[in-house]
Order: structure tokens, then sequence, then C-alpha cells
């Protein structure tokens, strides 16, 4: 059962890692105005859902499974990921809104945060990994 757990977290997180770096691709091009900010947002508020989803139940399994130091690892990112969707003013786009994105230096903060995220599941893709390969097989 363990190794069906951290095949499916190693799969969910590569969904994850993809994310990130579409993320940043993304918020580069519009750092470097090769796209407009409404297509930008657009882009981007459409996987901000599946990726709360992805790491949400990445986190809950690792609670059902009792792993406990993975799970309290993946609390904060996951809460944070929460909130922020939660948080979106009303009449916001979304999460990434065009008509904010470049006040108050939202675009570096958002390029940060997209760095930080595929910093945070690389590291988990290679415990997950490790775990993984650790796990006893059984016939």
């Amino acid at each position: 059962m363990e190794s069906v757990v951290f095949i499916f977290s190693l799969i969910d997180c590569c969904a994850l890692i993809f994310l990130s770096v579409y993320f940043i691709i993304t918020l580069s091009d519009l750092e470097c105005d090769y796209i407009n900010a409404r297509s930008c947002c657009s882009k981007l508020n459409k996987w901000v859902v599946p990726e709360v989803i992805g790491h949400a139940v990445v986190t809950v399994l690792m609670l059902i499974s009792l792993h406990w130091f993975i799970f309290l690892l993946n609390l904060p990112v996951a809460t944070w990921n929460i909130y922020r969707y939660i948080m979106v003013p009303s009449g916001n786009m979304g999460v990434f809104d065009p008509t904010e994105i470049h006040n108050r230096g939202q675009l570096k903060s958002h390029m940060k945060e997209a760095m930080i995220k595929l910093g945070f599941h690389l590291l988990c893709f290679f415990m997950y990994l490790y775990r993984l390969s650790s796990c006893p097989i059984r016939a």
C-alpha cells in the first residue's frame, strides 16, 4: 500500500512541477511583453484550481497514510495555496488579475512564488522517489 501512495504522489508531483514551470514561462513572457496581461492571467487562472486540488490531495493522502514528516512539510504550501485562492478580492478575474499584475511589484512576487514552488516540488519529487525506492517489495 505504501508504494501505491508514493507512486501516486510522484505522478502528482510531476504534474505540479509541470505547472510551476508553465507559470514561470507564462509570467516571464508577460514580463518581456510577448503576451498581454489579460491573456497571461486567463491562462494562469485556468490552472490555479487544479494546482490547489493536486497539492491538497497529496497532503491529505500523506495524513491518511500516516507519513507525518511529509504531511507537515506539505501542509504550509497547501494552506498557502488554499488561502490565496479564497482571498481573491471580489471583482478580480482570479488569483492573477490583469489590472493589478503590474502594480506594486505583483509580477515579481508571482514569479518568486512560482520559483519557490518549483524548488519545493523538486524537493518533494526526490523525497517521494527515495521513499518509493526504499519500500519493501512484496510478491
